[in-house]
């Protein structure tokens, strides 16, 4: 595809590493996705599932497939997404940090933040791809500011993907109940007001939100993903919700922001 059109953002529920392997209305989107979206040169997706002490992108020119996970059926960790990597990529990620520092790793993979809801969407495994490191110890704002940084790529023909989930509380989770519970839901709605307000900055600056944010929230990892994709929304962009389920104490919300029609 030509690096001049404006590639989208996404900012995907991820759920149970199952959802991989298992037919759902979840899994049909992520497809539908990449069925529909302009096929991107390369991908940057920014996981829940790779915390760091500092801001690293892999570059290894094949990333090996993590199961970052235990007790799931063998199927599952017989799954493997043989996408190559881009360290020429990886080098210019790095270089837009500029003095908010991004690393190199060589010898990182791909965990299934990543490879979970890719290989659904780009089940042919050509498509470069990318991660993105997760510094936890660093506030909301901090996170937003960095992504900021990586708005270049989208003209370049990149599509970034924040992959995690809004509410995600496994310490309150029924395994047995379908429903959404009362703050979850609660909270789902408080996110998806704010983020068609485009209120990114309370979304940002999250502990402030309230009791049901820290229900949600108990730590940050599957939330700031969610930080990198409205970071790179654009005036022009319109937001398209979707998977907009929570079960128990965890959503499958999601988001498209692309540039509108017209």
């Amino acid at each position: 595809m030509s690096a001049t059109i404006r590639q989208p953002v996404l900012f995907l529920g991820h759920g149970s590493p199952m959802n991989a392997i298992e037919a759902s209305p979840w899994r049909a989107a992520w497809a539908d996705l990449g069925r529909r979206l302009p096929r991107p040169r390369a991908i940057l997706c920014v996981s829940a599932h790779w915390e760091t002490r500092g801001v690293y992108v892999t570059a290894a020119a094949a990333p090996e497939t993590i199961h970052d996970f235990y007790g799931f059926p063998k199927a599952l960790f017989d799954l493997r997404y043989p996408a190559p990597g881009d360290p020429a990529l990886a080098r210019r990620i790095a270089a837009l940090g500029a003095d908010l520092p991004i690393r190199c790793d060589p010898g990182r993979g791909l965990d299934h933040g990543a490879w979970s809801v890719l290989h659904v969407m780009y089940p042919q495994a050509d498509v470069p791809v990318l991660q993105l490191s997760l510094d936890t110890r660093q506030p909301g704002p901090w996170h937003y500011a960095l992504a900021r940084r990586l708005a270049p790529l989208r003209e370049e023909g990149v599509l970034i993907v924040g992959s995690g989930d809004i509410v995600h509380n496994l310490g309150l989770f029924r395994f047995h109940a379908s429903a959404g519970l009362d703050w979850a839901l609660r909270f789902r709605d408080e996110v998806n007001r704010r983020i068609a307000a485009r209120d990114h900055a309370a979304l940002a600056d999250w502990p402030r939100l309230g009791t049901d944010a820290h229900l949600a929230i108990p730590t940050p990892e599957h939330y700031l993903p969610l930080l990198y994709a409205l970071a790179l929304e654009r005036d022009d962009d319109s937001v398209e919700t979707f998977n907009d389920d929570v079960i128990s104490a965890l959503s499958m919300t999601s988001l498209l922001i692309a540039p509108q029609r017209g």
